[in-house]
């Protein structure tokens, strides 16, 4: 579903991402992973094309969308939900969620509403609030939805745990393979490297911008190298 192959991506002198390749079969949980700073987030921003790869390619559903415009990327069936959720906050929850349908014929909104509520009960109780006044997990999952309007086949998810208490890292998890099992394929960052390999497919190491190691996330989960820089083990 998704090739990238040989990228490089620069912040002005900064060599950011060298020569990044891996890819997404339909189907997967896809997890990267890694410390701060190596190279996570940008590579979602150059696949979604926030950032652009001076090298290589990105081939999604066997189009080549390297220099494609964001919005076209969207409109492709390719959402990313950014770090830090973004969600508008003077909008309310169906506000929000009505932005995110800005690629799809309006005559299906009512019902692209109701699936969304369906998946996220607990936003369909706050239609009509202000989304800053929701708390931490519940804009997560107004990203997650307003994400889902646009009716991704590929969702790229990036640091959905962060700053959520635990109980709420772990329904936020639940979604995530929900939305796996419902035929959303997910490129998923995450810090919480336990979490993100215990319901990944496949997992691939990040460091410095490289990929270092790869697999499946049972085998990573249960390499010594893997669990003493990042499980705690």
């Amino acid at each position: 579903m998704l090739k990238v192959n040989d990228i490089n991506v620069y912040y002005g002198n900064i060599h950011a991402i060298k020569g990044v390749s891996f890819e997404v079969n339909e189907g997967e949980i896809v997890t990267l992973i890694g410390a701060n700073g190596a190279g996570k987030s940008t590579i979602l921003k150059t696949i979604s094309g926030l950032l652009r790869s001076t090298t290589g390619s990105i081939e999604f559903l066997g189009h080549n969308i390297s220099n494609t415009p964001p919005h076209k990327i969207v409109s492709q069936s390719l959402a990313h939900v950014p770090e830090g959720r973004r969600i508008f906050l003077q909008m309310t929850v169906q506000e929000n969620l009505e932005m995110g349908a800005f690629t799809q014929d309006g005559s299906k909104l009512r019902q692209d509403l109701d699936d969304v509520y369906k998946q996220f009960p607990r936003l369909n109780e706050r239609q009509r609030q202000i989304a800053g006044t929701l708390s931490g997990g519940e804009q997560q999952m107004l990203a997650i939805g307003r994400a889902l309007m646009s009716h991704p086949k590929l969702l790229m998810l990036d640091e959905p745990s962060m700053g959520l208490a635990p109980i709420l890292v772990e329904q936020i998890f639940d979604i995530i393979k929900a939305l796996r099992d419902n035929g959303t394929t997910i490129l998923l960052v995450e810090q919480n490297a336990q979490m993100a390999l215990s319901i990944a497919d496949r997992a691939y190491v990040l460091e410095t911008g490289k990929i270092i190691l790869s697999g499946t996330g049972q085998d990573l989960i249960q390499s010594d190298e893997i669990r003493k820089a990042y499980l705690g083990g």
